[in-house]
């Protein structure tokens, strides 16, 4: 509809904008942290005077200073990482596989590395600030024949690998954590509130996850140190000195201090990049106030009903402004003038027809995909990967499809158009079907390798594996969770053919290892094929949010009538979403709650979306009954729907 120019004025002129901001603040941060890491590491019980005014020497010095630079630069780096790689629909890994071919993407292979490199940097400032044994890689020495020469000095390389290491695993868990997802909180507060709340956290969290490392880290420079400070002596001509314990031994780990050392620098480490995260986190998920009309041609794709129906477009903007609608049909009744409010000339709807018809485009096709979701699970047992590249459309899907469009009816023109931006993770991506890109792993994403991809296309027809005849061996099913001879046909779908049964000779030919194991990594968590189902549905929660509170409104506000057009295909679509939700809650794993984790700076409340969505569903209709009470009666709907809605209307559900 729009240019890709006009797409991206939001990131260039208020994603960016905020990045810079956050890091401003991270850098103006980082004296009063650097100077409580100095006073911690070098303070004395018996001479505390004195360490207090060796501290306030040291922050004063050249070195000082000069390490101050290299921080800045790390924060900068971090928060350019930060901006690079955050997203507001998180990846969940649906199989082991799928996480090891996102930990083997070159993507994160070279992000890793940058971790690395700038862990060396944040342990070399911290071997500067500490001094003492920790301050040179080499110093002179003398060997027994009297030569003078230069000697590794270990404390300082085991320093400068303790960065590296932590860099890495902080890489790491970030993707197993989705550190890099970006959540918007339901309580709106200012950023100071926010940041203060969450400052204790982020001081634990550094904490701990420096200790889990720096114990792993000893464990391997215990077994593997041998190798990397032999490297060194021979890159730099650096001797060992026989009158030291090697580092790599028992009695040289056994080093209270040196363990001190270690972990105090690995928690300032994380201590600074998680704050600038925590800051780009609290900045970027601000609320915008996006105007409903304007008087100006050139501005009216920043307008809000225009910004929801742009189909290219970064997915803050699209999250942001169903933030900005949720915001403004509860506490803005002038901006709900607006949103009623008629075109000159001509008296049509705009505003609101652009708003509820991709409102309910999204309820629709997070409704298409719960369906679709559920006939796979109880059809197989377990949900299971369909191709993306050519798919062959079967006619549980047609049914699926065709039912669920008739349950809509009656349904306007508005909502013929479904924009598929909404459940795209970026603006580029290959061809992928809504109804199975959440609970299989996207191949088309980038952090998908190519190894993945190959281990995982599929067969070719001349394939002896090729077929719905398959081994045991190759594919373990589990117990159906429901009867095939009833909901079977009403969901759609057929039961298996006797075909389907494998005869004695195919069961007699057995697959390779390598296959078995692949096999067995590909079986999809029931648990995190849920979570990855609902990843998105922040946006579909703020739908029905706006809706159901614009719906409210309009029975005081709404002086046109413009609303109940719409109201037959508003009930339909959040009675069709809530039997899907409850379906959906019926499955053994879709009804237990994670366990929340403490220990990490990982934000896990895409772990719970779907219970805050179901709740804001019922919640919703609520809203709607309690407003109109038995003029619901009136609504035209299917007897199904209007069954349900007495319900609602009794207070029975």
């Amino acid at each position: 509809m729009f240019s890709t120019e006009q797409s991206c004025w939001f990131v260039r002129k208020v994603i960016c904008w905020r990045a810079a901001a956050s890091i401003a603040w991270a850098v103006l941060l980082l004296p009063p942290i650097t100077a409580v890491f100095i006073i911690l590491s070098r303070f004395s019980f018996l001479h505390p005077i004195h360490t207090i005014s060796e501290c306030l020497s040291l922050l004063t010095s050249a070195s000082a200073i000069f390490s101050f630079i290299l921080l800045c630069g790390v924060i900068l780096m971090v928060g350019f990482l930060n901006l690079e790689y955050y997203t507001v629909i998180p990846t969940i890994a649906c199989s082991k596989i799928a996480l090891l071919g996102q930990l083997l993407h070159p993507r994160q292979f070279v992000s890793s590395v940058v971790h690395c490199i700038m862990g060396i940097i944040v342990a070399w400032c911290c071997a500067i600030t500490i001094g003492g044994r920790y301050e040179t890689l080499g110093y002179p020495c003398i060997q027994s024949d009297g030569s003078p020469q230069m000697c590794l000095n270990e404390y300082q390389l085991i320093l400068l690998l303790a960065g590296a290491f932590v860099g890495f695993s902080h890489s790491l868990l970030g993707v197993i954590h989705n550190m890099n997802y970006v959540s918007f909180h339901t309580v709106q507060q200012y950023k100071y509130l926010r940041f203060k709340g969450s400052l204790p956290l982020v001081v634990k969290c550094s904490a701990i996850q420096a200790l889990y490392s720096i114990r792993n880290y000893i464990v391997v420079y215990f077994f593997l140190g041998y190798i990397p400070r032999a490297w060194i002596c021979k890159t730099l001509n650096l001797h060992l000195t026989s009158s030291a314990h090697p580092l790599d031994s028992i009695a040289g780990l056994l080093d209270l201090s040196l363990f001190y050392h270690l972990w105090i620098s690995a928690t300032f480490l994380l201590f600074t990049w998680y704050i600038t995260l925590l800051l780009f986190r609290i900045f970027v998920t601000e609320v915008y106030s996006f105007p409903v009309q304007s008087s100006f041609t050139e501005d009216a794709h920043q307008c809000l009903p225009k910004v929801l129906l742009t189909d290219k477009q970064p997915m803050i903007l699209k999250f942001l402004a169903l933030q900005d609608l949720a915001l403004l049909s509860q506490h803005s009744p002038s901006r709900r003038c607006e949103v009623f409010s008629l075109s000159q000339p001509g008296g049509h709807p705009h505003n609101w027809n652009a708003i509820s018809g991709e409102c309910l485009s999204l309820l629709a096709d997070l409704t298409q995909r719960l369906v679709a979701y559920h006939d796979t699970v109880a059809t197989n047992g377990r949900a299971k990967s369909l191709s993306t590249g050519s798919e062959r459309k079967t006619s549980s899907e047609t049914s699926v499809t065709s039912g669920t469009e008739d349950l809509m009816s009656p349904r306007p023109t508005l909502l013929m158009k479904t924009p598929a931006s909404v459940f795209a993770r970026s603006i580029v991506g290959g061809p992928q079907s809504p109804l199975t890109a959440p609970f299989t792993p996207d191949l088309d994403s980038p952090f998908a390798s190519p190894a993945l991809r190959r281990l995982t296309a599929p067969v070719e027809q001349c394939s002896p594996w090729h077929g719905t005849v398959q081994s045991p061996h190759i594919m373990r099913r589990a117990p159906k969770l429901w009867s095939t001879s009833t909901d079977s046909q009403v969901n759609g779908s057929f039961p298996p053919s006797p075909a389907s049964v494998p005869s004695p000779k195919q069961e007699a030919s057995k697959p390779s290892l390598l296959a078995q194991f692949l096999q067995n990594r590909k079986e999809q968590l029931p648990e995190a094929s849920s979570q990855a189902l609902f990843a998105d549905s922040q946006a579909h929660i703020w739908a029905l949010e706006g809706l159901s509170y614009l719906v409210q409104a309009s029975f005081s506000e709404d002086h046109f009538g413009v609303v109940q057009t719409a109201l037959p295909s508003i009930l339909s679509c959040m009675l069709v979403l809530q039997e899907a939700v409850d379906r959906h809650f019926k499955l053994p794993h879709a009804s237990s709650k994670p366990v929340r984790s403490t220990s990490s700076i990982g934000d896990s409340t895409y772990k719970t979306l779907r219970f805050a969505l179901r709740a804001t569903l019922k919640t919703a209709i609520y809203r709607i009954t309690t407003t109109f009470g038995d003029h619901l009666n009136a609504v035209q709907m299917s007897a199904e729907h209007r069954k349900r809605l007495q319900q609602f209307l009794e207070y029975k559900e």
